[in-house]
């Protein structure tokens, strides 16, 4: 733990807003090429700094502070504590060489978030200071293009149209497909509310459907049996990062001549039958929001594989304008544009992707280790024939009929647990259009996300267990 809070005088002050990202203790250990310490520089100090502009290229040791605080190995809890105030809570204890080699931290309360952006390992910077002095910041610039061209290669689409967030791209796909008054659109019960949402707004009427016991996604059973003369088309959603049983899905969807629009807000990467999610049915809808696998902040897109969808989804997405004659609207559209400094911010998310997937993948290992003794806890499957799940959120289930216990032993000790959502036929706006609905009662008064952070340290949490008596 104490290597990940130091840095040496010569590294770049972007190297060491780096480290503290990455150790999310809010402060860096200066020391020299003896390990002797030079100062303490804080993420605070740090923002300071680009405040006044001062080059990220330059070492950290041109800017420290002259006071700082520290203490010396062998020292009384009571000498050490006495040195903490409301801003310094973490400070480096030195040997008698004046070398760094531990440190003292006082935490009345930690908290530990269900998720936090990961931003400051890659080019996320770099390129969105790139975007901000071209002063290209709104809706054009080299990379929106960019962003849309590499994501949708990457989800095996050959277009994709970004917009401003995932809910959007989800009420663009259906106006691009004429859907609206009078029509039935089929929804899943376990999902967030922007699903039906979008299609409610449109003018259209939600159908919910109960999930799959297994996979907790759109059973494609219940989907077939609530096919009426109205329905056109159907929303299936990769819940959780799991993807939906797609063939039969397809297969029905395609007898019926229903439009198939995959939610795929958690699920980046994720493959069905060796094919990337969103880019199986006529369009898929991808967030950016802060919480999934890469973010813009806020943003999402759309892929699909037909020319004709794209420029429908293009003309939406600009107020309905004509492409080739400007201030001439074609259709009533929205404003959906996303702009240059966020797909910057998505460029440099998407070329570490698959090193996020790695480590969530690693993280949800550690779990399930650590979770393995107690066997009320059962987690999202990922052994499903011809299914690759991603891990957005690391997913389970609390089957001992206590799930609201244990959420609120973990929160109060600062772990920020969270339930599932509510079934949307739990909700007094959506209840009155639900078809079927008993698995996914179940399923979501059972179920929990744990925290999914790409730096956390399993072992804090095994530490809670064994105090709390889940």
């Amino acid at each position: 733990m104490l290597e990940s809070l130091l840095c040496n005088e010569q590294d770049s002050l972007l190297c060491v807003l780096r480290l503290i990202d990455n150790n999310g203790l809010g402060t860096a250990f200066v020391v020299d090429d003896l390990s002797r310490l030079c100062g303490v520089i804080t993420d605070g100090d740090l923002r300071r700094l680009v405040m006044d502009q001062c080059p990220l290229t330059d070492p950290v040791g041109k800017h420290l502070q002259k006071e700082y605080v520290y203490g010396r190995v062998g020292e009384s809890y009571e000498q050490l504590i006495s040195r903490t105030t409301d801003m310094i809570r973490i400070y480096p204890l030195l040997d008698p060489g004046g070398r760094v080699v531990d440190f003292f931290e006082y935490q009345s309360r930690v908290h530990i978030p269900v998720t936090k952006p990961d931003l400051l390992l890659g080019n996320e910077l770099k390129y969105l200071t790139d975007a901000l002095l071209s002063t290209w910041i709104s809706s054009s610039g080299q990379y929106i293009t960019r962003f849309e061209s590499e994501f949708s290669r990457y989800c095996d689409a050959e277009f994709g149209v970004a917009m401003a967030n995932g809910t959007l791209a989800l009420q663009l796909a259906l106006a691009s497909l004429n859907i609206g008054p009078g029509d039935e659109v089929i929804v899943p019960d376990l999902t967030f509310a922007a699903t039906i949402n979008t299609v409610l707004h449109a003018g259209a009427i939600p159908v919910i459907v109960d999930i799959e016991e297994e996979s907790w996604c759109m059973s494609p059973e219940q989907f077939s049996s609530a096919i009426t003369d109205r329905t056109r088309a159907v929303i299936p959603v990769h819940i959780f990062g799991q993807p939906c049983d797609m063939d039969p899905i397809m297969e029905i969807a395609r007898q019926n001549n229903l439009y198939v629009i995959e939610d795929a807000a958690q699920a980046h990467g994720a493959k069905y039958k060796g094919q990337k999610v969103g880019s199986i049915g006529d369009i898929g809808c991808f967030s950016f929001f802060g919480n999934k696998v890469i973010t813009t902040g806020e943003g999402g897109m759309c892929i699909t594989n037909d020319s004709n969808l794209d420029d429908r989804l293009r003309l939406f997405r600009d107020h309905g304008m004509s492409k080739s004659k400007r201030y001439w609207h074609e259709v009533i559209g929205f404003n959906a544009r996303i702009t240059n400094l966020q797909a910057a911010i998505g460029c440099a998310q998407l070329e570490r992707i698959e090193v996020i997937h790695e480590r969530r993948r690693k993280l949800e290992a550690d779990y399930r280790c650590l979770f393995e003794p107690y066997d009320y806890l059962k987690f999202q499957r990922n052994d499903l024939v011809g299914r690759e799940k991603i891990t957005w959120l690391v997913c389970m289930l609390v089957t001992n009929g206590r799930r609201d216990e244990f959420v609120e032993k973990f929160q109060a000790e600062h772990v920020d647990l969270r339930p599932f959502f509510f079934p949307l036929s739990s909700q007094d706006l959506y209840a009155k259009y639900t078809f079927s609905n008993e698995v996914s009662q179940r399923i979501a008064s059972q179920g929990v996300n744990v925290p999914t952070l790409p730096s956390l340290e399993v072992e804090l949490l095994a530490k809670q267990l064994e105090n709390m008596g889940v």
